[in-house]
């Protein structure tokens, strides 16, 4: 008899280990980002040290934030996790705005976006899979064969998904090993190899380009962050499996760690990588932004272009998967409560899966597809993911106060001073955005205040 099945009366199988838990951190984390955002980066920083810097503080935000949340992890280990913090904290509106807000673009947003990509790059081996080759055409709108692609992957894994956590976890595992292979591959060989066109000694000579540090230079690495943090964004999403991991209290702590840190790690050396390789000037003008396949092109020559969109397919496939398994499991906490479709909390009853959280999550990405509008929407929610973290972390001090007795097998590394830290330097950011970068910060901000008066018509509704 499986686990699956030995379980199937306990509702979520607690089918998920150590192991599976940091695949699922890994694997959200690594989509299409790390291969491209560098360019649009050195673009805005306009020096090698400041881009390396803008990495670097990167993480150590990643870091906090999830040492952070590791204490939130193993004192509630329930499915729907960020969710589950913020309503304990702050009570049910909180969580609602971050559940619609995460719904409605975060990761749904993300997981259309990442499944274009992965199409996007399948037409390098299959040019019938472009954007501009449509299946069906109406005047203006249409659907072409990359949005047809994209949509089949997310039924695809969405089906996988309903089939049993285990089963999502598999394709979980396979792809991020062979992801996190592909990038130390890459790594590996770009440090191997020779100072291409003296692009080492270009930027490591002058590696600062004299900067002024001033706040001038605090500003711009601050909002050239936004890229960075995006490629290093949905390591969160290993809590909305706390309820189907095997001594979650433990092990989904070490796996927000192990993880993101793993990752950070890579990304840092993945840049230093793109710094040997090519100038500077050939990072900011790299066709498509495609620094990482200019990077391969020095190593491996014309067939880079290929391989690296290999590496691609697979990062994104495998990203596709973690976000879609992790954020079925936040409306069907959500659903539980009253807060999202009543259906979605319901649990197939052979896989023990949510498998119509599951289907109403890949319908909406397939519509998000569909608009073309995920990468305007993922533009906008940035500072309302910094604005969630932010608040989910300031959650930890309300906790500690109002329930002090409450069982903390893991206690945040540093409280109250590194928690504290990351609320200072993430609102910092926050006001850089709002400040220089309004166009996509208000938008943002406006999403999650719609959620208000949703909020209280279903409440409305469900007490009617």
């Amino acid at each position: 008899m499986t686990v699956e099945r030995a379980q199937a009366d306990t509702g979520l199988v607690k089918g998920l280990g150590l192991f599976d838990a940091t695949t699922i951190v890994m694997g959200s984390m690594i989509g299409s980002g790390i291969f491209i955002v560098s360019a649009d980066i050195a673009r805005q920083v306009q020096s090698p040290g400041l881009l390396i810097l803008t990495w670097v503080a990167t993480a150590v935000l990643t870091v906090l934030a999830a040492l952070s949340y590791g204490e939130l992890a193993a004192m509630m280990p329930e499915a729907g996790g960020q969710y589950v913090y913020l309503r304990e904290a702050f009570g049910p509106l909180s969580g609602f705005l971050y559940g619609w807000t995460l719904f409605l673009v975060i990761q749904s947003g993300t997981i259309a976006a990442v499944a274009v990509a992965f199409a996007k790059y399948t037409g390098e081996f299959l040019p019938a899979i472009a954007s501009d080759r449509y299946l069906l055409r109406l005047g203006p709108a249409g659907v072409s064969t990359q949005q047809a692609l994209a949509m089949l992957v997310l039924i695809l894994l969405t089906w996988v998904n309903t089939r049993g956590v285990k089963t999502g976890a598999g394709v979980q595992n396979l792809f991020t090993a062979v992801k996190i292979a592909g990038l130390l591959g890459l790594v590996g060989f770009g440090l191997a190899a020779g100072n291409a066109a003296g692009a080492a000694a270009g930027n490591f000579s002058g590696f600062w380009r004299n900067p002024d540090w001033t706040f001038a230079t605090i500003r711009i690495v601050g909002v050239a962050m936004v890229g960075a943090l995006f490629s290093s964004d949905a390591w969160n999403n290993v809590t909305f499996v706390a309820g189907e991991v095997r001594k979650p209290r433990r092990n989904v702590p070490l796996a927000l760690g192990l993880g993101v840190g793993v990752v950070s790690v890579i990304y840092l050396a993945s840049n230093l990588v793109y710094l040997r390789l090519l100038p500077l000037a050939a990072i900011q003008n790299a066709a498509e932004d495609r620094v990482a396949t200019a990077a391969a092109a020095n190593i491996f020559g014309p067939v880079a272009v290929q391989i690296m969109a290999a590496a691609i397919m697979i990062s994104t496939f495998g990203c596709i998967n973690g976000m879609a398994l992790a954020g079925a499991r936040v409306y069907y906490a959500m659903a539980l409560d009253g807060l999202f479709f009543r259906p979605a909390g319901k649990l197939d009853p052979v896989h023990r899966t949510p498998a119509v959280s599951l289907g109403v999550q890949c319908a909406w990405a397939c519509l998000l597809t569909l608009t073309g509008t995920y990468s305007n929407l993922l533009d906008y929610v940035i500072f309302a993911v910094l604005l969630f973290y932010m608040m989910t972390i300031a959650g930890l001090f309300v906790l500690r106060r109002r329930r002090p007795d409450a069982a903390r097998p893991y206690r945040a590394l540093g409280y109250p001073y590194l928690p504290g830290l990351y609320i200072v330097l993430a609102g910092l950011i926050e006001v850089l955005l709002l400040i220089y970068k309004p166009v996509y910060t208000w938008p943002g901000l406006g999403i999650v205040l719609l959620g208000v008066p949703v909020y209280y018509l279903w409440k409305k509704k469900e007490n009617a």
